[in-house]
């Protein structure tokens, strides 16, 4: 019977070990803006990784200063395998709430695409293109960019075209300068329209400065030290697909014609360091990032 409880008291402890270990992968998991959630809601997710490393604290202490009998143990071992399964229990709650926001974002996304020709599918392939371009940078840039933030940011990227007038952004052929003074309101538009979401506001800045040049002619002439590096990011996806897409006014570019103009403007328009990353990323899996609506 000891060494049955025994046994109890090691699997509950090596449980709850495991438990906050999951846990705090838990936490690092809901730094994005879909689960950041308020200051308050930080303090309670945080205090509830102290109560859970005080529950084993409390453990060992039992097992090793007292003489727990086989109740005990079980309630302990039972209390570990209660957290275990609430954890697994939030992670798939979790995971579904971003699977199916993203997808009602996409939704979203394309009924604005949908008020100009040339954008429809646009940001689906954004978005694509900086998720696989994401995959390919250093660990060192990946741990400074959360992943699903980056996902939204390039998908909504371009959401502030909802204040750019249809005549505008229908029109087949190039903008004159008055017409460009109000395409180039529609970061600020974007980022005005998305401001009710508290939770986007950390990254405000990517959607913001995505036309931003690293020589500081872009946009709102930003210099390339004050552009965020997810916005630089988005910035490549961004051009590459505005390159690769078919628009009323122009034919899609090849591939190959893509890489070449983007390595052009390494350095002035783009940032040459992430350039040189995304020009490895391999032709078909850069070509599988298209949207069915974008395929001809």
């Amino acid at each position: 019977m000891d060494i049955l409880i025994i046994i109890l008291i090691i699997l509950g402890s090596a449980l709850m070990v495991t438990n906050i270990v999951r846990y705090t992968y838990f936490l690092k998991s809901t730094h994005d803006v879909l689960s950041s959630g308020s200051r308050r809601d930080r303090f309670r997710k945080h205090l509830a990784l102290v109560l859970l490393i005080f529950f084993l604290i409390g453990y060992l202490c039992i097992a090793i200063f007292s003489k727990p009998d086989m109740m005990m143990a079980l309630i302990l071992f039972g209390g570990s395998i209660f957290v275990m399964i609430v954890l697994t229990l939030m992670y798939g709650l979790l995971d579904t709430a971003k699977k199916r926001s993203i997808d009602i974002a996409e939704v979203l996304v394309g009924v604005i695409d949908a008020r100009d020709p040339n954008l429809n599918g646009h940001s689906r392939h954004v978005q694509e293109v900086t998720m696989l371009f994401y995959r390919y940078l250093p660990k060192d840039i990946r741990s400074t960019i959360n992943p699903v933030s980056l996902e939204y940011a390039a998908l909504m990227h371009d959401v502030g075209k909802l204040g750019v007038p249809e005549a505008i952004l229908n029109k087949p052929a190039k903008l004159d300068e008055d017409e460009w003074v109000v395409m180039r309101k529609h970061p600020k538009v974007g980022v005005k329209i998305l401001k009710p979401l508290k939770t986007f506001d950390k990254i405000s800045g990517w959607i913001l400065y995505h036309h931003e040049r690293i020589d500081g002619n872009g946009y709102y002439n930003v210099k390339s030290e004050e552009i965020p590096m997810a916005a630089k990011i988005i910035a490549i996806a961004d051009t590459y697909s505005a390159i690769t897409m078919r628009r009323s006014y122009k034919k899609p570019r090849t591939h190959e014609d893509a890489i070449k103009i983007i390595t052009e403007v390494a350095g002035t328009q783009l940032d040459k360091a992430l350039v040189d990353i995304f020009v490895t990323i391999p032709k078909d899996e850069l070509e599988k990032c298209i949207p069915d609506e974008v395929k001809y």
